[in-house]
């Protein structure tokens, strides 16, 4: 008897719709982009409960005739292509004949289309990959589909999905980013019955940005043309005092397709280098036009890569033309804007070491007695800088460091002179409220009982590369990430104070713009954000008033905080009160921790690995990766071949 055979149609879409659909997200993907190709210049998705439910899209197309539409839920027909040579042009952003056929065998699936001049419309339905229903019905010109309990029928891949707050955020994403690549279109989204999101399509690509993402935004953008040969640039990026934590700003559109690519986002990456900091992404709208004959697209299930025929060309040309317009060509100028981005920069640097929970050392002894002399204008340099630069000489004479109370930052008088460049007096910061201990001698061996207490005998050696704090005991040698470390400390401390976090009131409140989808998290979880120190209340749609902030936090970077614990809320599948809190404590604390490249004094590496042995779980940061690697002494032997002599 033979063991092979042919599937059936019904098992060979569901097998497909593991390719297709992924996730709610991608059946919005498809059907939007099954109604741009239809030439609709408005279209309007409704979803539901993150798209589980119910999701909607309707278009104002070109529609598809009764005979059309029965072969449009046939597997791979389609009207895009026609022979495997039309692969290698391909000007329409579907073209396999997949969608259709594979969203229908995992949902409750109805389609509704008429054509210019047909009286009637046609309407089929199907219900997990069963016989079509097809029938006449009244509707308007255009294409409307109805996906209903996606996945009802694959229990196992409707477990794996995301929470609502998340599958809604994914398809949110993707809509911003499709009418970014097509301004000429009208897009509405409607998400619980709230309008999420509404561009105009006047084809502007600026209005479009503005309508998205705010006002403040369209202030920061920066237009960015560039042509050669057959490639042409077009599309905005923004100043680098505008930016965010991740890439989800940053849209790549290659001959209208939306694409992720790492060698255009590197090519970004440099041309903003030293201008923003390691962990920023400026927005990004970039539309890149190429020969279709140059490119392949047919290489990813959901057509979301795409492959260059010569991938560095397009690396320079994406290189120049964003440096072109960050960068001024007039040298004045030029050099003028650039000095004003990179003090941009560098006070923001200057102003997240004031606050991330740590306390600094500021003047030296000299410039303390040089400032009191010299006439002086107001600058606003803290008290507790001046009295901590003398306590600090004082005790390095005594070997011992006092333990006083932290005194209120008042302003001091700083030389005229000196003032321009009061930062370069600025030592790196130390963790706040670490206990230090009464010497720096190193401290007699005792015997221990485990390894946490062998942390204690501890003693720094230096640092590597500003990022790694050497250091050793009787037993080993041992390197310490800096900024893992401290992450943990910051961890535990906000963790045991929970609920009683110290906070600064803003004497101007902030007001900050979110999109529908993250204001919705935010109103959702406003108590929760009030317990880690973010008093927010609405001042309108889609805006909130920030009144309070946590003490460690700067005002400047609270936005930033905010908008990194909704991407940590939005990752939680079904989380509990507990999650919530964690999580975002969890990322306070990485924010608010030293970072890599902070150039330690040897005093500052021992309070931090004496604050480190202090803590519940010193060998890992809250996100789980190492902080301590020990090498012990018989490890190092070995490593030297000094064993078995």
């Amino acid at each position: 008897m033979s063991f092979v055979h042919v599937l059936d149609d019904n098992t060979i879409n569901k097998i497909a719709a593991g390719e297709v659909v992924e996730r709610p997200a991608s059946v919005i993907k498809e059907l939007v982009e099954n109604a741009i190709d239809a030439h609709a210049d408005r279209i309007e998705v409704e979803i539901t409960a993150g798209g589980t439910s119910f999701m909607r899209v309707s278009d104002n197309g070109i529609g598809m005739s009764r005979q059309d539409a029965e072969l449009a839920i046939l597997r791979h027909a389609t009207s895009k292509i026609v022979k495997v040579d039309d692969l290698l042009t391909i000007g329409t952003l579907g073209f396999r004949g997949e969608a259709l056929p594979s969203i229908a065998s995992v949902s409750r699936f109805t389609l509704t289309t008429r054509q210019a001049g047909d009286e009637l419309g046609t309407e089929i339905k199907i219900s997990g990959g069963s016989l079509p229903e097809i029938g006449e019905t009244g509707c308007g010109i255009g294409t409307t589909i109805r996906v209903e309990d996606l996945f009802f029928n694959t229990p196992a891949r409707k477990k794996f999905l995301k929470t609502n707050n998340t599958e809604g955020g994914k398809i949110n994403e993707f809509i911003v980013k499709l009418a970014i690549s097509n301004p000429q279109i009208a897009f509405k989204l409607i998400n619980n019955n709230k309008m999420a999101v509404s561009t105009p399509g006047n084809g502007d690509l600026k209005d479009t940005l503005q309508s998205i993402y705010g006002g403040t935004v369209g202030s920061a953008l920066l237009p960015l043309e560039f042509e050669d040969e057959d490639i042409r640039l077009s599309g905005f990026v923004t100043k680098p005092s505008a930016i965010r934590s991740s890439r989800s700003w940053q849209t790549f559109i290659v001959n209208g397709r939306i694409i992720a690519n790492r060698a255009i986002a590197r090519a970004i990456d440099n041309a903003y280098h030293a201008l923003i900091p390691k962990t920023g992404y400026p927005l990004v709208a970039l539309n890149i036009q190429v020969p279709q004959n140059t490119v392949d697209v047919n290489v990813h299930p959901q057509k979301s890569e795409m492959k260059f025929e010569d991938e560095s060309r397009v690396f320079k040309a994406v290189y120049k033309a964003v440096l072109d317009a960050i960068r001024p060509k007039d040298e004045v100028r030029q050099l003028g804007q650039l000095g004003n981005m990179a003090a941009g920069v560098e006070q923001a640097e200057i102003d997240r070491h004031v606050a991330h929970g740590m306390q600094e050392i500021l003047l030296e002894a000299k410039d303390v007695e040089r400032a009191s002399a010299a006439p002086a204008r107001y600058v606003p340099v803290y008290e507790e800088r001046r009295q901590a630069a003398m306590q600090w000489r004082e005790a390095a004479a005594r070997m011992e460091v006092p333990k006083t109370a932290e005194p209120e930052p008042q302003p001091v008088f700083v030389p005229e002179a000196e003032a321009e460049t009061v930062h370069e007096m600025v030592s790196v910061p130390v963790p706040e409220m670490m206990p230090v201990s009464e010497s720096v001698s190193v401290p007699e061996p005792v015997p221990v009982e485990n390894d946490r207490e062998q942390s204690c005998r501890m003693v720094p050696i230096g640092q590597v590369d500003n990022t790694y704090i050497i250091a050793q005991d009787a037993d080993g040698l041992y390197i310490v990430d800096q900024h893992a470390a401290h992450e943990r400390i910051l961890f535990d401390r906000f963790s045991a104070r929970a609920g009683e976090i110290p906070v600064q009131q803003l004497l101007v409140h902030l007001m900050l713009d979110f999109s529908s989808h993250e204001a919705e998290i935010i109103e959702n979880n406003l108590a929760m954000l009030k317990e880690l120190g973010f008093g927010l209340e609405p001042a309108g749609p889609n805006q909130f008033r920030l009144t309070e902030v946590p003490a460690d936090v700067p005002s400047g970077e609270a936005e930033d905080f905010i908008r990194e614990i909704l991407a940590s809320l939005e990752e939680l599948h079904k989380p509990s009160a507990a999650e919530l809190r964690q999580a975002a404590i969890a990322t306070a604390s990485c924010k608010a921790a030293i970072k890599a490249g902070f150039k330690l004094n040897f005093r500052q590496m021992e309070i931090l690995l004496a604050e480190l042995n202090d803590t519940a779980m010193p060998y890992t940061c809250p996100h789980g990766r190492p902080t301590i690697i020990k090498f012990s002494t018989d490890e190092l032997a070995k490593m030297f071949k000094r064993t078995g002599f």
